[in-house]
Protein backbone atom coordinates (compact mmCIF):
# COMPACT_ATOMS: atom_id res chain seq x y z
CA UNK A 1 0.00 0.00 0.00
CA UNK A 2 1.46 3.16 -1.12
CA UNK A 3 2.03 6.34 1.34
CA UNK A 4 2.73 6.30 5.28
CA UNK A 5 0.15 5.35 7.67
CA UNK A 6 -1.16 8.63 9.88
CA UNK A 7 -1.10 7.99 13.44
CA UNK A 8 -5.08 8.59 14.81
CA UNK A 9 -4.51 12.30 16.23
CA UNK A 10 -3.43 12.94 12.41
CA UNK A 11 -5.99 10.90 10.85
CA UNK A 12 -8.76 12.41 12.75
CA UNK A 13 -7.37 15.64 11.99
CA UNK A 14 -8.14 14.54 8.40
CA UNK A 15 -11.14 13.59 8.89
CA UNK A 16 -12.20 16.93 9.88
CA UNK A 17 -10.93 18.95 7.08
CA UNK A 18 -11.71 16.42 4.90
CA UNK A 19 -15.34 16.72 6.16
CA UNK A 20 -14.99 20.74 6.08
CA UNK A 21 -15.39 21.27 9.70
CA UNK A 22 -11.68 22.45 10.38
CA UNK A 23 -9.47 25.08 8.28
CA UNK A 24 -6.58 24.33 7.57
CA UNK A 25 -3.68 26.29 9.74
CA UNK A 26 -1.87 28.53 7.80
CA UNK A 27 1.99 27.74 6.82
CA UNK A 28 4.75 29.78 8.17
CA UNK A 29 7.38 31.10 5.42
CA UNK A 30 11.24 29.27 6.40
CA UNK A 31 14.02 28.48 5.70
CA UNK A 32 16.32 25.70 5.77
CA UNK A 33 20.10 24.88 5.41
CA UNK A 34 21.77 21.53 4.72
CA UNK A 35 25.84 21.99 5.10
CA UNK A 36 27.90 19.85 3.35
CA UNK A 37 31.44 19.41 4.58
CA UNK A 38 34.50 17.46 2.34
CA UNK A 39 33.87 13.63 2.14
CA UNK A 40 30.35 14.66 1.34
CA UNK A 41 28.77 14.73 4.73
CA UNK A 42 25.66 16.78 6.17
CA UNK A 43 25.10 18.38 9.57
CA UNK A 44 22.23 17.14 11.29
CA UNK A 45 20.41 17.89 14.74
CA UNK A 46 18.52 16.07 16.57
CA UNK A 47 15.29 18.74 18.25
CA UNK A 48 14.49 17.92 21.41
CA UNK A 49 11.64 15.49 22.89
CA UNK A 50 9.91 18.99 24.55
CA UNK A 51 9.84 20.50 21.38
CA UNK A 52 6.36 20.89 20.00
CA UNK A 53 6.94 20.17 15.94
CA UNK A 54 9.14 17.39 15.01
CA UNK A 55 10.17 15.89 18.08
CA UNK A 56 13.24 13.88 18.50
CA UNK A 57 13.61 14.01 15.10
CA UNK A 58 17.20 14.75 12.98
CA UNK A 59 16.58 17.69 10.88
CA UNK A 60 19.01 19.88 9.25
CA UNK A 61 19.37 23.73 10.72
CA UNK A 62 16.39 26.05 9.88
CA UNK A 63 13.40 28.21 11.14
CA UNK A 64 11.13 30.43 10.14
CA UNK A 65 11.38 33.99 8.81
CA UNK A 66 11.37 36.36 11.44
CA UNK A 67 9.66 40.30 9.56
CA UNK A 68 12.71 41.90 10.04
CA UNK A 69 14.32 39.56 7.91
CA UNK A 70 12.56 41.16 4.99
CA UNK A 71 14.71 44.56 5.74
CA UNK A 72 16.10 46.42 3.20
CA UNK A 73 18.72 47.30 5.42
CA UNK A 74 20.33 43.87 5.12
CA UNK A 75 23.78 44.22 3.91
CA UNK A 76 23.94 41.69 0.76
CA UNK A 77 26.44 40.61 -1.85
CA UNK A 78 25.19 37.67 -4.19
CA UNK A 79 21.93 36.65 -6.29
CA UNK A 80 19.79 39.35 -5.18
CA UNK A 81 16.18 38.94 -3.78
CA UNK A 82 14.35 39.17 -7.13
CA UNK A 83 16.50 36.21 -8.72
CA UNK A 84 15.96 34.23 -5.63
CA UNK A 85 12.26 34.69 -6.14
CA UNK A 86 12.24 33.97 -9.49
CA UNK A 87 13.77 30.45 -8.69
CA UNK A 88 11.52 29.90 -5.71
CA UNK A 89 8.76 31.02 -7.21
CA UNK A 90 8.02 34.16 -4.59
CA UNK A 91 7.51 37.84 -4.53
CA UNK A 92 11.23 39.81 -4.30
CA UNK A 93 10.38 40.45 -0.27
CA UNK A 94 9.13 37.13 0.34
CA UNK A 95 12.70 35.83 -1.43
CA UNK A 96 14.85 38.39 0.74
CA UNK A 97 13.22 37.22 4.23
CA UNK A 98 14.05 33.71 3.20
CA UNK A 99 17.48 34.08 2.38
CA UNK A 100 18.08 36.07 5.19
CA UNK A 101 16.66 33.66 7.49
CA UNK A 102 18.34 30.99 5.95
CA UNK A 103 21.73 32.87 6.78
CA UNK A 104 20.62 33.70 9.83
CA UNK A 105 19.35 30.08 11.40
CA UNK A 106 21.73 28.23 10.24
CA UNK A 107 24.15 30.81 12.58
CA UNK A 108 21.50 30.44 15.26
CA UNK A 109 21.60 26.82 14.93
CA UNK A 110 24.98 25.82 13.97
CA UNK A 111 27.39 28.99 15.14
CA UNK A 112 28.04 29.36 10.99
CA UNK A 113 27.67 31.93 8.94
CA UNK A 114 27.17 32.51 5.69
CA UNK A 115 28.46 35.93 5.59
CA UNK A 116 32.24 37.86 5.03
CA UNK A 117 33.54 41.56 4.49
CA UNK A 118 33.16 41.94 1.02
CA UNK A 119 31.35 40.02 -1.73
CA UNK A 120 34.40 38.01 -2.28
CA UNK A 121 35.34 36.74 1.49
CA UNK A 122 33.77 35.13 4.18
CA UNK A 123 34.10 34.79 7.66
CA UNK A 124 37.18 32.92 9.28
CA UNK A 125 35.97 32.18 12.55
CA UNK A 126 32.98 32.37 14.41
CA UNK A 127 34.06 30.76 18.44
CA UNK A 128 34.74 33.19 21.08
CA UNK A 129 32.50 35.32 24.15
CA UNK A 130 31.47 38.27 21.45
CA UNK A 131 30.27 36.03 18.53
CA UNK A 132 28.48 33.67 21.02
CA UNK A 133 26.85 37.02 23.00
CA UNK A 134 26.11 38.01 19.27
CA UNK A 135 24.16 34.81 18.45
CA UNK A 136 22.01 34.50 21.74
CA UNK A 137 20.99 37.96 20.92
CA UNK A 138 19.68 37.09 17.79
CA UNK A 139 18.15 34.29 19.12
CA UNK A 140 16.05 36.34 21.53
CA UNK A 141 15.71 38.78 19.02
CA UNK A 142 16.95 41.45 21.12
CA UNK A 143 18.84 42.46 17.95
CA UNK A 144 17.88 42.46 14.14
CA UNK A 145 19.76 40.50 11.31
CA UNK A 146 20.66 43.74 9.89
CA UNK A 147 21.86 45.06 12.75
CA UNK A 148 24.37 42.21 13.42
CA UNK A 149 25.81 42.64 10.35
CA UNK A 150 26.13 46.49 10.04
CA UNK A 151 27.34 45.91 13.57
CA UNK A 152 30.21 43.39 12.44
CA UNK A 153 30.67 45.33 9.10
CA UNK A 154 29.61 41.97 7.43
CA UNK A 155 27.27 41.26 3.99
CA UNK A 156 24.81 38.36 3.94
CA UNK A 157 26.98 36.06 1.08
CA UNK A 158 23.66 34.58 -1.23
CA UNK A 159 26.20 33.52 -3.46
CA UNK A 160 27.23 30.89 -0.97
CA UNK A 161 23.34 29.00 -0.81
CA UNK A 162 22.52 26.58 -3.50
CA UNK A 163 18.26 26.13 -4.17
CA UNK A 164 17.84 22.94 -3.45
CA UNK A 165 14.16 22.17 -2.90
CA UNK A 166 10.45 23.67 -1.68
CA UNK A 167 8.12 21.40 0.57
CA UNK A 168 4.77 22.62 2.26
CA UNK A 169 3.70 20.74 5.71
CA UNK A 170 0.79 18.52 5.30
CA UNK A 171 -2.87 20.66 5.67
CA UNK A 172 -3.50 17.93 8.49
CA UNK A 173 -1.01 19.10 10.57
CA UNK A 174 -1.34 21.71 13.74
CA UNK A 175 1.64 23.49 12.74
CA UNK A 176 2.78 24.16 9.31
CA UNK A 177 5.59 25.89 7.41
CA UNK A 178 6.30 26.59 3.71
CA UNK A 179 10.25 25.73 3.12
CA UNK A 180 12.37 26.23 0.85
CA UNK A 181 15.70 24.17 0.98
CA UNK A 182 18.81 25.46 0.46
CA UNK A 183 22.66 23.64 0.30
CA UNK A 184 25.99 25.27 1.59
CA UNK A 185 29.38 24.14 2.13
CA UNK A 186 30.90 24.48 5.38
CA UNK A 187 32.85 27.78 5.05
CA UNK A 188 37.44 27.29 5.36
CA UNK A 189 38.10 28.31 8.70
CA UNK A 190 34.79 28.14 10.35
CA UNK A 191 33.43 24.57 12.22
CA UNK A 192 30.16 23.54 13.43
CA UNK A 193 29.37 23.63 17.27
CA UNK A 194 26.99 21.98 19.60
CA UNK A 195 25.09 25.23 20.54
CA UNK A 196 22.19 23.90 22.40
CA UNK A 197 18.78 25.40 22.00
CA UNK A 198 16.11 23.95 20.16
CA UNK A 199 19.14 20.79 19.58
CA UNK A 200 19.99 18.06 22.16
CA UNK A 201 22.64 16.53 19.68
CA UNK A 202 24.10 17.17 16.80
CA UNK A 203 26.00 15.10 13.60
CA UNK A 204 27.58 14.95 10.88
CA UNK A 205 26.88 11.89 8.62
CA UNK A 206 27.44 10.98 5.22
CA UNK A 207 23.50 10.74 4.04
CA UNK A 208 23.42 6.74 2.91
CA UNK A 209 24.48 6.55 6.96
CA UNK A 210 21.42 8.70 7.88
CA UNK A 211 19.33 6.85 5.77
CA UNK A 212 20.87 3.14 6.58
CA UNK A 213 20.20 4.94 10.47
CA UNK A 214 16.56 5.79 9.51
CA UNK A 215 15.46 2.40 8.09
CA UNK A 216 17.36 0.61 11.34
CA UNK A 217 14.63 2.76 13.32
CA UNK A 218 17.91 4.47 15.38
CA UNK A 219 16.84 7.82 14.40
CA UNK A 220 13.61 9.30 12.97
CA UNK A 221 13.52 11.38 10.00
CA UNK A 222 10.69 13.67 8.80
CA UNK A 223 10.13 13.20 4.53
CA UNK A 224 11.96 16.40 3.43
CA UNK A 225 14.81 15.60 5.54
CA UNK A 226 14.48 11.60 3.92
CA UNK A 227 14.45 12.94 0.71
CA UNK A 228 16.73 15.42 0.55
CA UNK A 229 19.77 12.68 2.28
CA UNK A 230 18.23 10.37 -0.50
CA UNK A 231 19.22 12.93 -3.49
CA UNK A 232 22.00 13.57 -1.90
CA UNK A 233 23.29 9.72 -1.21
CA UNK A 234 23.21 9.92 -5.10
CA UNK A 235 25.92 12.05 -5.28
CA UNK A 236 30.03 11.60 -4.61
CA UNK A 237 31.55 14.76 -3.64
CA UNK A 238 30.61 18.66 -2.47
CA UNK A 239 31.49 19.45 -5.95
CA UNK A 240 29.00 16.64 -7.73
CA UNK A 241 26.20 17.98 -4.81
CA UNK A 242 26.85 21.28 -5.99
CA UNK A 243 26.79 20.57 -9.97
CA UNK A 244 23.19 19.47 -9.86
CA UNK A 245 20.29 21.12 -11.52
CA UNK A 246 17.64 21.08 -9.36
CA UNK A 247 14.32 21.87 -10.63
CA UNK A 248 12.43 23.43 -7.61
CA UNK A 249 8.73 21.80 -7.60
CA UNK A 250 6.19 22.28 -4.70
CA UNK A 251 5.99 19.44 -2.56
CA UNK A 252 2.59 19.22 -0.22
CA UNK A 253 2.27 15.74 0.97
CA UNK A 254 -1.38 15.30 1.58
CA UNK A 255 -3.50 12.69 3.93
CA UNK A 256 -5.51 10.37 1.30
CA UNK A 257 -7.97 7.30 2.62
CA UNK A 258 -7.24 4.66 1.28
CA UNK A 259 -9.30 1.23 1.89
CA UNK A 260 -10.88 2.92 5.39
CA UNK A 261 -6.75 4.06 6.81
CA UNK A 262 -5.69 7.43 6.26
CA UNK A 263 -1.98 7.65 4.60
CA UNK A 264 0.20 10.70 3.82
CA UNK A 265 1.39 10.81 0.44
CA UNK A 266 3.92 12.35 -1.17
CA UNK A 267 2.79 13.01 -4.57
Amino acid sequence: MAGLPLPEELAQRAREIDAGRLEPVPAKDSATVVLLRDGLEVYLLRRKSTMAFAAGAYVFPGGSVDPRDTDHAVAWAGPSPKEWGEVFNADERTARGLVCAAVRETFEESGVLLAGPGADSVVEDTTGPGWEADRLALIDRSVSFADFLDKRGLVLRSDLLKPWSHWITPVIEPRRFDTRFFVAVLPPGQRTRDVGGEADKVAWKRPAEGLDLAHRGEIFLMPPTYATLRELSACDSVAEALAVQREIVTILPRAVEIEGEWRLMMQ
